[in-house]
């Protein structure tokens, strides 16, 4: 990998960026880090994107690089040799942008962009620093390893996004239920151990929670369960 895209004989590791939202909905970003020839998963981060208009993707690619890497250059941290980006030439200029910002306009960027209908092994590299793309052979190991590690990152954003699209969505429901208010909420939350938990929780249980009469229960059993198929 290092030999096709250029890169110094001792560039090991690699930082890699994703972007996962529903139709603007809910969007996170992952970093995913590959060091010392593995995935180094005690260092994945997330990062839920607010400040964007919802669906775009290149205003939400800076805003992670612009907290990731604002937060290392502040506290002096290690900077990666080379950074892959989930996305083709729009996003690895919006990339870029936040880089030279940050004062690391060396830095190595390449993009990962998907192949005619997104058939794996025909990607195409955007090398940021040559202003060129490159397509690797399917079988060349350089293009596994950036498969790999790309698909880490595609997975660590889904589920942190489907996590807090479904945290998101079951507050909403909650607050849509006529009788529970802030307080009953809280201390729904707080018996059931999450909001997975209230959606998990039968009639009987949530009827034991402080404030909430059978009916009521009932009542947010059936509006959870009935939202939940629609």
């Amino acid at each position: 990998m290092r030999d096709a895209l250029g890169l110094p004989e001792g560039a090991n590791r690699i930082e890699c960026f994703d972007i996962s939202h529903t139709m603007g909905e809910a969007t996170v970003a992952s970093c995913v880090v590959y060091d010392r020839q593995q995935m180094q998963k005690a260092e994945y981060r997330r990062f839920n994107i607010r400040d964007v208009t919802p669906g775009d993707d290149y205003a939400a690619m800076r805003e992670v690089l612009a907290r990731r890497y604002g937060r290392i250059t502040a506290e002096a941290g290690r900077i990666p040799d080379l950074v892959l980006i989930d996305g083709g030439k729009g996003q690895i200029s919006s990339a870029k942008a936040i880089l030279v910002e940050l004062g690391l306009k060396d830095m190595a960027l390449v993009g990962v962009a998907k192949g005619p209908e997104r058939k794996p092994g025909l990607e195409e590299l955007i090398i940021e620093a040559e202003s060129r793309s490159l397509r690797l052979p399917p079988s060349h190991p350089g293009l596994h390893l950036i498969q790999a590690i790309r698909d880490e990152a595609h997975r660590f954003a889904i589920v942190g996004h489907r996590a807090r699209r479904a945290k998101t969505r079951t507050t909403s429901l909650l607050t849509e239920i006529p009788g529970i208010g802030a307080k009953r909420r809280q201390a729904l939350i707080e018996h059931c151990g999450g909001l997975n938990g209230v959606q998990a929780a039968a009639v009987d249980d949530i009827a034991k929670v402080e404030g909430i009469s059978r009916p009521l229960a009932e009542r947010i059993y059936r509006h959870l369960h009935e939202s939940a198929a629609r």
